[in-house]
């Protein structure tokens, strides 16, 4: 399981518009991947329909949610010390708040919180959303509430999701909910239960209702976007059961990036996350066929040794991955390749870091997430593995697999000087607030001088120097897509 978790978002407080009719107050802050802070959108919906406004004063909240993590040992820690912080607030300040866990962790630890622990009054899995109200009065009526049952059916492509802390120009779009693979090191298949896919029409609405009201770009989500399959509903395992008919209706995911595109055709699609063994060439081949799916493919790899591809039960292998990335190249030159890496799995050799080494030279990736390995409880690397690559020899692989990112990430981003790319305008710049700050069809972020230009727009921009990992440039005009 892939998740890439944006270290400047954990912990965000999520805030919506007032509904002058609401009297209670919501706090609410998300950790981990783009997921969770999707699923805050929509649990926010929902409880803005049973009377809660959003506040960032934690100390005058009714209701206290936590959305969690599960994916590193650290967001777990990071939890812990939040609860401590919301339950000393409950002791000494406001013994009327209400505290409830969301999310992954709510699924794995459920019991320990409510029953042993006793730091919580609800948990909630992460397909029990649309029970918050049922479960809100349990808590108001003197009990704890407990619902992390997962569902073979919940999508949520019903709920139109409230967006928060939002640039009004950007937004996410879940597809899918749940995974089947069953990589050892991940906590994934267990807190969120199996795939299933949202009916695509129910997508295409949000996408032309995020539209209406001005984004410009979405990124299609998922624990593993390119195995999406709608065939009518149900999980895509039971697929071999369906009918002729739903087999030969299917929609796959190249099949859903073309309905996207065309129904927007200036919007800009995006998609995350990747899986080596679910991406299919039909899907490279959608992305170079329309100018508006962009061109940017994170393809989470995690080892370059076959051995350690085995021991994570990774269906690929190096030589398989090098082949997609040979594809990718092929059919679509510019397209910038980004990586998830876990070094120090267990067993892991000096030999299997090289390979991880060697693969990386051979890719070159533009830009990467790279942890070292977390055991987590109840997956299979914790039952099947000890782990035995000592902290030190862990974090020193890191460190090379960080060096050699960086020198590679500088190489990529050169390769764009004295060039024109395409910016959607998304904030203004941290370091300067005369520019413009926001990214290019191929996700890398390039600022430039504000000049006439707004938020929202799309703007040419010939780049003139760079950073590491950032564009810099001039304006010359708009661009066709605006």
């Amino acid at each position: 399981m892939e998740k890439t978790i944006d270290e400047n978002k954990q912990g965000e407080t999520l805030v919506i518009a007032k509904n002058d009719k609401n009297t209670k107050k919501l706090f609410i802050e998300s950790y981990g991947c783009a997921m969770n802070f999707s699923d805050s959108e929509i649990v926010a919906s929902i409880l803005q329909n049973e009377g809660f406004n959003t506040t960032q004063n934690l100390e005058e909240a009714d209701l206290v949610l936590v959305n969690t993590c599960s994916i590193r040992d650290k967001a777990e820690v990071t939890v812990r010390k939040r609860l401590e912080k919301y339950n000393a607030i409950k002791r000494d300040i406001n013994p009327k708040m209400k505290v409830g866990v969301l999310g992954c962790m709510a699924e794995r630890l459920k019991s320990k919180f409510l029953d042993e622990e006793k730091i919580v009054d609800l948990v909630v899995g992460p397909d029990a959303y649309k029970d918050l109200p049922n479960l809100i009065a349990e808590v108001e009526g003197g009990h704890d509430a407990i619902n992390v049952v997962l569902s073979k059916e919940e999508t949520y492509g019903d709920i139109s999701p409230v967006r928060l802390n939002t640039n009004g120009v950007t937004a996410l779009v879940s597809i899918t909910r749940g995974c089947d693979n069953m990589c050892t090191f991940c906590v994934v298949p267990f807190t969120r239960g199996r795939e299933r896919s949202r009916d695509p029409q129910s997508i295409i609405e949000e996408i032309n209702d995020l539209w209406s009201k001005g984004y410009k770009e979405i990124t299609l989500l998922g624990q593993n976007v390119d195995s999406y399959l709608w065939y009518g509903g149900g999980m895509k395992k039971d697929f071999d059961k369906a009918s002729d008919f739903e087999k030969a209706t299917a929609t796959d995911f190249a099949k859903l990036l073309e309905l996207c595109a065309t129904a927007q055709p200036k919007m800009r699609i995006r998609f995350s996350t990747s899986n080596p063994q679910d991406m299919h060439l039909e899907v490279i081949q959608m992305m170079a066929k329309h100018d508006n799916i962009c061109n940017h493919i994170h393809l989470p790899v995690q080892s370059g040794s076959n051995r350690i591809l085995k021991a994570m039960n990774r269906l690929h292998t190096r030589e398989e991955y090098f082949n997609l990335i040979d594809n990718i190249r092929k059919i679509i030159p510019n397209c910038v390749i980004s990586q998830d890496m876990i070094t120090g799995f267990p067993t892991e050799t000096e030999e299997d870091h090289q390979d991880t080494l060697s693969l990386m030279e051979y890719v070159k990736y533009n830009f990467g997430y790279m942890f070292t390995y977390s055991e987590r409880p109840g997956t299979l690397a914790e039952r099947k593995f000890e782990d035995d690559v000592p902290e030190k020899t862990k974090s020193r692989r890191l460190s090379e697999i960080i060096a050699l990112q960086l020198k590679h990430s500088e190489f990529r981003t050169r390769q764009f000087l004295n060039t024109t790319v395409e910016v959607l305008v998304e904030k203004e710049s941290k370091k300067s607030n005369q520019e413009w700050s926001g990214r290019t069809q191929q996700n890398i972020v390039a600022v430039f001088p504000k000049g006439d230009y707004n938020i929202g727009d799309f703007v040419n921009v010939t780049v003139t120097d760079c950073t590491k990992a950032t564009l810099i440039g001039k304006a010359i005009g708009k661009s066709i897509n605006n």
